[in-house]
């Protein structure tokens, strides 16, 4: 039974994310797009479309209907399904390596915070770091919308492969394990924290796993949005061709194509976008961030809580 036991947060985390993630979709798809608008390196993302989140959920839900706010939810079910259940059944199950090998706890019985932040690091970067395909699907999907209504998750997915191969399934890659491990650290050890103290006053009861998981998600929230913002322009952009002159041998001038990326890393898209866009822009989509992150770790947190008491 004790082994049967060891797998219950990992099959208890992947169910409690999807459940996050229905219910909070639309919301990150706001976000997404956001983020994305306003590039001048990118022309076809310059136009600031939208004013902020809600104008950006009432436009998306009268130009291309309400079903375009779940552009990518399968996707996102998708990496919720491996994202999530790694991710915290790896976190809990460092927990519990530690607390049998005597370094999560002082001789207090207090939980070590920098031990609690160790282990969320290495569970929020593994975990995204094997599922960032699904996320290139997610906001490939979300930033289309109404233009991949007859485009399911197989035709992108062959789209990229196709065109971009195994590399672009992977594309901003190193900000999305720098996210998660950021969000991880942040978040959980947080909740972890406030839950525990909040124990004498409310119990192990649903108003403590909500107010817990609300702080969590504010701090989670500043700390992790600039990679976000960088995160999500890398995973959208493709290999653009770009017009250079050559002399072939008759000494004729001709035109050929080269492809070549908008960003050729995290650091140059931070550096561009806050050269052209001010360093304001790292934060855009920060408000449906912090919106999402809240409803959707209260649903976490609450789900996975009350899973857990089939322990």
């Amino acid at each position: 039974m004790s082994d049967i036991r060891d797998w219950r947060p990992f099959v208890y985390g992947g169910m409690a994310s999807i459940m996050a993630e229905f219910g909070t979709f639309p919301i990150d798809t706001t976000k997404t797009r956001l983020q994305i608008q306003g590039q001048k390196t990118d022309r076809s993302h310059s136009e600031l479309r939208y004013r902020g989140m809600t104008d950006a959920f009432v436009k998306i839900s009268r130009q291309e209907g309400v079903k375009a706010l779940y552009s990518g939810i399968w996707p996102a079910v998708l990496r919720q399904a491996t994202y999530g259940t790694i991710k915290f059944g790896t976190y809990y199950t460092l927990k519990k390596v530690a607390t049998d090998r005597g370094l999560l706890h002082d001789k207090a019985g207090n939980e070590s915070l920098w031990c609690n932040a160790a282990c969320a690091t290495m569970a929020g970067a593994i975990s995204s770091a094997i599922a960032n395909p699904t996320d290139v699907l997610k906001v490939r999907m979300q930033v289309h919308g109404r233009g991949t209504s007859d485009v399911g998750l197989v035709q992108c997915f062959r789209e990229i492969y196709v065109h971009e191969g195994i590399r672009g399934l992977w594309r901003g890659v190193g900000p999305t394990a720098q996210r998660a491990a950021v969000i991880a650290a942040v978040e959980l050890p947080v909740y972890d924290f406030c839950k525990l103290h909040l124990m004498e006053t409310f119990g192990d009861q649903v108003a403590n796993h909500f107010i817990s998981s609300f702080i969590a998600s504010l701090g989670s929230a500043i700390a992790s949005t600039p990679i976000d913002v960088i995160r999500t322009r890398l995973m959208n952009q493709r290999r653009v061709h770009q017009l250079q002159p050559s002399i072939t041998p008759a000494a004729t001038t001709t035109t050929t194509t080269t492809p070549r990326l908008y960003y050729t890393g995290s650091v140059d898209c931070a550096v561009q976008t806050v050269r052209n866009e001010g360093f304001r822009a790292l934060y855009k989509g920060f408000i449906p961030t912090w919106v999402r992150m809240g409803p959707w770790n209260i649903i976490f947190f609450i789900t996975y809580e009350q899973l857990k008491q089939f322990y």
